[in-house]
């Protein structure tokens, strides 16, 4: 850290001073040898002016500054850090779901995910099944490569004996005690959503079942679409 040197003090020019003295007294000294003059006596000193008491109050009588009112608690509190805009406890009951399982890469995590769906819209509509509700990806495992998962579209009662491609199957939706999250941003963002999540269950002694779900509440253009929604659901123990 730069510290800023002090002001220099001002000095009087002391060399111009010193010669107009000498040149005075080489003048004065013949004039002091002839005719000697007595000194005159010492005027008396003018007394000093009193100076005009300050007008500003001293400092233990001060107008003391206003105590800071606090903020009003805000519902910001009772959210986690991050990118996680909110948090909701909630039971996951089992829906059947025609399911398209498969493994990804992280880099190209959100464009397999998406395939995925569109693969699962057109065999629904193929085999005459009604949708329900936003598409899933339930997170099996991962690694550090990439996961598997199984996209799933939520569906009503489905047939008793449904013609379903080699691809695809009907199968049912995680059940049990969850933790819901919001991701408000592009799916490129969506690890600081994560961490976050990582975050707020280690401060409530939570543990998880390493199993999650992804819900798309709409799909974005691209990875870096800034408009996508998902909910994050985080099954605990």
């Amino acid at each position: 850290m730069n510290v800023p040197m002090p002001r220099p003090l001002f000095r009087l020019p002391h060399s111009h001073f010193g010669l107009a003295v000498a040149a005075l007294l080489l003048l004065a000294a013949p004039v002091a040898a002839q005719t000697p003059t007595p000194a005159p006596p010492a005027s008396p000193a003018a007394p000093a002016t009193p100076s005009p008491p300050s007008a500003s109050p001293p400092a233990d009588q001060a107008t003391p500054a206003p105590a800071p009112v606090p903020p009003a608690p805000s519902a910001e509190a009772e959210k986690p850090s991050g990118d996680a805009s909110s948090v909701k406890p909630i039971e996951m009951t089992a829906r059947p779901a025609l399911t398209f399982s498969g493994k990804a890469d992280w880099d190209d995590g959100y464009k397999t995910i998406m395939e995925a769906i569109a693969k699962l819209r057109a065999e629904a509509k193929r085999a005459g099944l009604k949708v329900s509700g936003y598409p899933l990806t339930v997170f099996r495992s991962t690694d550090d490569v990439g996961f598997r998962f199984d996209a799933m579209l939520v569906i009503d009662q489905p047939p008793a004996d449904p013609q379903l491609g080699t691809d695809f199957k009907i199968m049912q939706t995680p059940a049990g005690k969850a933790v819901k999250f919001e991701h408000r941003s592009s799916y490129e963002e969506i690890e600081s959503t994560y961490e976050a999540i990582t975050a707020w269950l280690d401060e409530k002694g939570l543990d998880s079942r390493d199993l999650f779900i992804e819900e798309y509440l709409n799909e974005g253009k691209g990875s870096d679409d800034t408009d996508l929604q998902v909910d994050i659901y985080v099954f605990v123990k």
